[in-house]
């Protein structure tokens, strides 16, 4: 799923998707001086750190609003604009490496995405991840349901939130072998007083394209945040019920 991105607003107010992709970054078992791929790079903050600790890397993302902002951040680095259904490269990379990325590929294009993957491999190379899990945001995905019902509205889901077993069975269909798998809750802190609304204007642009009426998307998400008060408010902060799913595979 490609959308067009406000990557200065990205770059502000969710660098928390950034910092907590280090934490991926240490399952990488190949030495310094290998060849990583940062599939969805995004900024390329995270290329940037693959960098510094002694990788080769290449940053891919599909959006040219984000590898603008890459490229001019990090000009060290080669930045290339693809899709991560459907690339290549000229020379196979030791790692792909993927921080909160593969949740935004629907379905249908999972298998050409890990094809891919494979392709640009090295064999015994590794492909390290981490997406949005099973449950993922169910209380403002379930919220904002219930609004767009309200409203004659039907809620397209826009991600894909899979579960391990479903996931590891993907991967070895794609010839992977996984070698560790977790699914874990993160409640994130979003930042400042606006922050559910932020987050839900910057990810959730595909579900309000079908609302037209001047004025009736604010008004929805204010429903939604009401009703999303109670149990995602705290101490004076919003929070995301995050759950994420980390895996590290090897190429057969």
């Amino acid at each position: 799923m490609n959308i067009a991105w406000d990557g200065a607003a990205y770059t502000s107010n969710f660098s928390f998707v950034h910092q907590y992709g280090q934490s991926v970054i240490e399952l990488i078992e190949a030495g310094k001086g290998s060849a990583v791929l940062d599939l969805g790079c995004g900024n390329g903050a995270l290329s940037n750190v693959l960098r510094e600790k002694g990788y080769l890397v290449k940053g891919m993302d599909a959006s040219p609003e984000l590898l603008d902002i890459a490229r001019k951040s990090h000009p060290t680095i080669e930045f290339i604009q693809a899709d991560a259904t459907c690339f290549s490269l000229a020379e196979p990379v030791d790692v792909v490496f993927s921080n909160a990325v593969l949740h935004w590929i629907d379905r249908e294009q999972q298998d050409n995405m890990l094809n891919c993957v494979h392709d640009v491999l090295k064999k015994s190379g590794e492909f390290v991840f981490e997406l949005g899990g099973y449950g993922n945001n169910d209380q403002i995905h379930g919220a904002l349901r219930e609004v767009f019902s309200a409203h004659g509205f039907s809620y397209n889901m826009p991600f894909y939130f899979p579960t391990i077993g479903e996931y590891t069975a993907l991967l070895e269909r794609a010839g992977f072998q996984v070698r560790f798998a977790v699914l874990f809750d993160r409640p994130t802190e979003l930042k400042g007083e606006n922050g559910m609304r932020d987050w839900i204007n910057m990810f959730l642009k595909t579900p309000f394209s079908v609302v037209k009426q001047e004025g009736e998307k604010e008004a929805m998400i204010e429903e939604a945040l009401r009703g999303l008060r109670s149990s995602l408010y705290k101490n004076g902060s919003w929070y995301s019920d995050y759950v994420r799913l980390r895996i590290r595979s090897v190429r057969l």
